[in-house]
């Protein structure tokens, strides 16, 4: 016997004592030996275990038999499953017993065993058989009426099962229906409730037929308005209508025509209990259905507008009395209005309460009847900011700040856009504002901790909305922010909420609104910094160090005078830095609004800098302290102020020279930054020595392990090269070898690129320099020279790239030295022993240099690129052609005419020439081509008929930078030729203007936004090309800047939507030999107009019609291959932003996504089929995850059987769980590069 089953048998003969005590520590015991994993129980351990537990839950002591109950949790997932059902049978018989306790006892117990069951959704049938093993005994448990108890327990046991385990139970839900419908008529409330709750878990997971057979004997029993009825009757239908709304919602969808207007008709009732179950309906029929309940939004709102208000017992017109009451004799008239009538009495703010949550159900549901309920709901909410009771109160605020999360406009760019349109939500939004403070003004001092949570939550939201709106209000919100943050009497949760709305109001209002309060202000916050919370503390610095930022900017003329208030400002930060027995997070605060005080207002402190500086270098030195405190400094040594930092420099140069050693990237990342700007501000002060030092750690941070720190590190040595050019005498050669090895990465950021320029050019440019020009030009050109020598492995194409730019940098910085360096780049392009690298890397280099002076080197420049152009080697015909693009744009009288002409005289280099015409059009001064545009306009237009695709793609980019050269004299133009042109001609003029589109403000918006829809006419066009080009333009809009098509989108989308669908007549038959080949002309087409609807997700999502939008996405679940996995991913990204219209279909959508995972490639296919289709399974699986995440799906019927279905098939299971691990590791991609 092995020791644990010996243990356990010792336990279980004490369990048999008569002593309670043993009894009691010995089943304690064995709760602990449950819960450890690694217990093995053999058959007959389990079987005495099992009998011994049963017969404790009829001790007769009360705790022995609670621990014993506990102990059927963990011993559940421990025994065999013929032992669980043993358990289970004990437990119903137990159920119908005569003793109370017993019966108690025997449904925690089954409540415990259900909670353990493992899930269906692991395979395990355990869940499944105890179910159906106990159903049968509930069912006739709760038929039985004679004793309610049973019933109630019964009838809990249920619901527990039928939310966990649903859809398992299938085959008993019919009975299960016949069985709960009853109950809703019990005499008895307890039994009617929990029946309802039962039921909505039924309603969830049953099948269609049931669900509707359930649906129509609720309305059938729901008497006409003038049918006499019992009011309790028609409450519990109303209830059970409601509960379903929340638990399957979906699925009402088709039965609201009806049942809307009865539930309208039952409030105008006078019953406050009936009132709230209809609103409660409606929330969840708003929330679940939105487009179904869309007729009846009038109605609902009429309704919502009407018990906001329903306050019949209260009398709101006494407000002044009732102020006057309140600071006067509070406590007489209460007790005076308690003798008068109780609130206990009082049900109508249950209603109020739920016409508030249906009202932000109605507001969530449709953003696109935001304008009306700007006009309507706002006022009657504001207005209702004034309750008299809590809960309601919260629930209208909430809904109020659902309104202005609606309203806050999409991110991006798009807010530069002016917002005050007329008519616009976030004007209508700016007039409510007064109405808003207020309506605000008394709750924000209100006795109420919640009340003025609420206020500021609220406030919050309308600040972030609309910045600068609550300026004028100052002295409001300051009253109110002030009486908070005195407020000692309650917890410190709503303190740290004053504290965090004015941190919030400093960053959104002009600094001028808190100018006269300052002096108000002030002393609440210096309290807070020094209070002993250290959340309080915490929050208290960051608003003190928004203030110091916001009050005294360093980039705007200083309105207010600091002097009254910088002794007391420093004190208190000063007391901070000096305790060290505070709580971390206070510590970094204290320090961080150190240097930004010391930063904004050092030259005001006199005597106090001193110690000041002296506390951040004590903080540097600590290892818990020194990323913040380096931050600081970094800080103070940047201020313009130029304060002196002699007092610390000498000992923090050493310390901070330690930090470049460490580990810790981020104190790496800092402590350079902190060293640039020391280097900048106090270039004089620095001892040569320290630098040494500091230098000495460079050359293993300039790597390519890590670009960021590279880049960090290559800026400081700019630094110090200005500031102390002979420091770098000893360091040059160790950085300059890194850095030259680091310019060979082809991964190379452009932000480390142009700091190595930069410090090539300090190289130079110092008197005298630090490194010879020439020696320095060798060594950047060396590695592609030395290559030429011994053939070793090629340089990566960008390495060219970067290289030839270091050499343009240095002959920037020495003008004397660059006619010089451009004629022998010359020399080396033209050379016939120079190696393909060395033209490529003069061609690039002459590309960068640009102007090439005299007119005698041009000539022979233009030879030399000509000849490049027909190099048998295509790099050095596209870096010849790249040369040609970018010098022309440095001379264009002479070279664009010269670059023209051989456009016209060679008809077989129009790529590479076009190629030149681009860069050329790109780098030159718009005003310097206007004189050309014609001749440039026209040649283009030639070359639009173009056979060769590539070419006409060329063209088109080359005619989008030209139209940037003057937009109004040439965008109209394009209209012409989209009448006028050939097919080819129109696809390249729609191409053309996509290259308009950039995801940045460009001053060609407004321009293009007007000619949009004209050019989106194009989806009309006949030719399929033309189509496929205005759909790629049409994504690049929606991508890039969403603005220019969001007012055309009703127009736009029935036409995007007519390219989604399958046409038969593109559809043709190729013979290949003997077999017979299908192709689709018009995929091409479908796929870019599935790309766009996967854009709009993103960017336009609130101007599609959901319900519309999934209609096609359906459709597309069933084409080709590329459109599947398409519509695949955007069915994830659908179930994650929009769950509600997605579960009203899903039975609909899981079809296409069972056949495809069931789907078998044809013996004897290619491996790219089989490929094909696993990526397909996979695309499908992980649609099918995203659909899991929806708590509702699981409980479908139809999900439920192809869960099954997966489980059951050991391949489909394998990928589903792979699936299931990618997304709990992955962060979420909330977005798909499409455009």
């Amino acid at each position: 016997m092995s020791t644990a089953a010996f243990h356990i048998s010792s336990l279980l003969e004490k369990m048999t004592s008569s002593d309670k005590d043993f009894r009691f520590m010995a089943t304690s015991d064995l709760m602990s030996e449950l819960q450890k994993d690694s217990i093995q129980l053999d058959e007959d351990s389990e079987r005495k275990v099992v009998k011994m537990l049963l017969r404790l839950l009829e001790d007769k002591n009360g705790e022995v038999q609670n621990l014993a109950v506990k102990c059927l949790g963990p011993l559940v997932g421990k025994v065999k499953e013929y032992q669980v059902e043993t358990i289970v049978d004990a437990l119903c018989a137990n159920m119908r017993s005569d003793k109370e306790q017993l019966r108690d006892i025997a449904g925690i117990g089954l409540k415990t065993v259900l909670s353990e069951l493992p899930p269906a959704a692991t395979g395990s049938g355990l869940a499944t058989n105890v179910c159906r093993k106990i159903t049968g005994q509930l069912t006739s448990a709760i038929a039985q009426q004679e004793d309610v108890a049973v019933q109630l327990e019964a009838l809990d046991i249920l619901s527990d099962m039928l939310s966990r385990l649903g859809a398992p139970l299938g085959a008993f839900h019919a009975s299960l229906l016949h069985c709960l419908l009853p109950q809703l008529s019990s005499p008895r409330l307890a039994v009617r409730k929990r029946a309802i709750v039962a039921l909505g878990h039924l309603a969830a997971a049953c099948s269609t037929d049931l669900f509707v057979e359930l649906a129509n004997h609720l309305l059938d029993g729901l008497p006409g308005p003038r049918t006499p009825a019992s009011p309790a009757a028609v409450r519990t239908l109303i209830q059970c209508l409601g509960s379903i709304g929340r638990q399957a919602g979906h699925r009402l969808g088709t039965h609201l025509d009806r049942l809307v207007p009865l539930v309208e008709e039952f409030c105008n009732l006078d019953d406050d209990e009936l009132r709230e179950s209809c609103l409660q309906a409606f929330e969840a029929f708003l929330k679940k259905c939105p487009k179904e309940m869309g007729p009846h939004v009038p109605s609902v709102t009429r309704l919502c507008l009407q018990y906001l208000k329903h306050d019949p017992n209260y009398n709101y017109d006494s407000d002044g009395d009732e102020e006057q009451m309140e600071t006067e004799d509070s406590e007489f008239s209460e007790q005076e209005s308690e003798d008068e009538y109780s609130d206990d009495d009082d049900m109508s703010w249950k209603v109020r309460r739920a016409a508030a949550k249906c009202m932000a159900a109605l507001i969530g549901s449709r953003p696109d009847l935001l304008h009306d309920f700007h006009c309507t709901l706002a006022p009657a909410l504001i207005r209702r900011f004034k309750e008299r009771e809590e809960n309601v109160k919260a629930d209208v605020f909430g809904a109020y700040i659902v309104l202005l999360r609606q309203t806050r406009p999409p991110k991006g760019w798009l807010e530069a856009v002016e917002p005050t349109q007329t008519n616009s939500n976030l004007h209508v939004l700016r007039e409510q504002v007064p109405l808003v403070i207020k309506a605000l003004q008394r709750q924000l001092k209100d006795r109420s901790v919640r009340a003025r949570q609420g206020c500021f939550s609220l406030l919050t939201e309308l600040a972030g909305i609309l910045p600068s709106s609550l300026a004028e209000h100052m002295p409001v919100l300051v009253s109110g922010i002030v009486f908070s943050l005195a407020d000692r009497s309650s917890s410190s949760t709503i303190r740290m909420d004053a504290l965090a709305f004015l941190q919030g109001l400093l960053g959104t209002e002009p600094a001028e609104a808190f100018h006269s309060h300052l002096p108000t202000l002030l002393p609440p916050v210096m309290a807070c910094v020094s209070d002993p919370f250290y959340k309080i503390a915490a929050e208290a610095l960051l608003v003190l160090q928004e203030l110091v930022r916001a009050l005294w900017p360093l980039n705007k003329p200083q309105m207010l005078d600091p002097e009254p208030y910088v002794g007391e400002i420093s004190a208190a930060i000063l007391a901070r830095l000096r305790a060290t027995d505070l709580d971390q997070e206070v510590k970094e605060r204290a320090i961080s609004c150190m240097g930004h005080f010391v930063g904004h207002l050092g030259d005001r402190l006199g005597d106090d800098l001193h110690p000041s500086l002296l506390l951040l270098l004590d903080r540097l030195r600590n290892e818990i302290t020194r990323l913040p405190a380096v931050k600081a400094l970094t800080l103070v040594a940047a201020s313009p102020l130029r304060l002196d930092l002699q007092p610390i420099l000498a000992e923090s140069l050493p310390i901070l020279a330690s930090f470049l050693r460490k580990n810790q990237r981020a104190l790496r990342l800092a402590t350079l930054a902190a060293l640039d700007a020391l280097a900048q501000s106090q270039e004089l002060g620095l001892l040569s020595s320290a630098v040494q030092v500091m230098l000495a750690e460079l050359p293993a941070l300039v790597s390519e392990s890590d670009m960021h720190v590279a880049q960090l590190a290559v800026d400081f040595l700019t630094t110090v090269t200005q500031a102390q050019p002979a420091s770098l005498a000893e360091v040059s050669g160790p950085v300059l070898s890194e850095l030259l090895q680091l310019l060979r990465s082809p991964l190379l950021p452009a932000g480390v690129l142009a700091a190595a320029q930069n410090f090539l050019q300090a190289l130079v440019g110092t008197r005298p320099p630090c490194v010879d020009y020439a020696k320095l030009m060798g060594l950047i050109t060396a590695p592609v020279y030395d290559q030429a020598i011994d053939g070793g492995p090629g340089l990566h194409k960008q390495v060219y790239h970067s290289l030839a730019r270091c050499v343009a940098a240095l002959a920037a910085a020495c003008p004397q030295e660059a006619a010089g360096t451009a004629n022998r780049l010359v020399c080396d392009a033209r050379s016939p022993n120079a190696s393909t690298g060395v033209k490529v890397l003069a061609f690039l280099s002459l590309a960068e240099v640009g102007q090439v002076a005299g007119p005698g080197p041009q000539r022979e420049l233009k030879a030399v690129l000509l000849e490049a152009l027909g190099s048998p080697s295509e790099d050095v015909r596209v870096a010849a052609s790249y040369a040609l693009g970018r010098v022309a744009a440095g001379n264009l009288p002479d070279f664009l005419p010269f670059l023209l002409g051989q456009m016209a005289a060679e008809p077989r280099r129009q790529y590479l020439l076009l190629h030149s015409l681009r860069e050329a059009l790109g780098a030159a001064q718009p005003d310097s081509l206007k004189p050309y545009i014609e001749d440039i306009w026209a040649l283009l237009f030639q070359r639009c008929e173009g056979t060769e695709e590539g070419t006409r793609g060329v063209a088109a980019e080359c005619l989008g930078k030209l139209v940037l050269v003057n937009p109004p004299f040439l965008l109209p133009r394009f209209r012409k030729q989209l009448a006028a042109g050939q097919p080819h001609t129109r696809s390249t003029v729609i191409t053309a203007v996509k290259f308009l589109i950039s995801d940045q403000p460009h001053p060609i918006d407004p321009l293009l936004k007007s000619f949009i829809g004209e050019f989106m006419e194009s989806l009309q066009d006949p030719d399929l090309n033309v189509r496929r080009a205005t759909l790629t333009f049409f994504n690049s809009a929606v991508h890039n800047k969403p603005l220019l098509i969001r007012d055309r989108l009703d127009d736009i989308l029935p036409l995007l939507y007519q390219e989604t669908k399958i046409r038969r007549d593109l559809i043709r038959e190729v013979e290949m030999g003997p077999f017979k080949h299908t192709v689709d002309d018009g995929l091409d087409v479908r796929k870019a107009a599935f790309e766009c609807m996967y854009s709009l997700l993103e960017s336009c999502l609130s101007q599609l019609d959901i319900c519309e939008f999934l209609n096609h996405v359906e459709d597309g679940l069933k084409d080709h291959y590329d459109i599947r996995m398409l519509t695949f991913i955007m069915l994830a990204r659908l179930a994650t932003l929009c769950p509600v219209p997605v579960l009203q279909r899903v039975d609909r959508l899981i079809e296409p996504l069972r056949a495809t995972c069931i789907a078998k490639v044809k013996a004897g296919s290619v491996k790219q089929e089989f490929e094909k289709q696993d990526e397909l399974k996979r695309s499908a699986m992980r649609a099918v995850a995203a659909l899991l995440t929806i708590p509702e799906v699981g409980k479908s019927p139809i999900m439920a059987d192809f869960s099954s279905q997966i489980r059951s098939n050991p391949e489909l299971a394998a990928l589903f769980e792979s699936i299931q691990k990618d997304s709990a590791s992955a962060p979420s991609t909330d977005s798909m590069e499409l455009s």
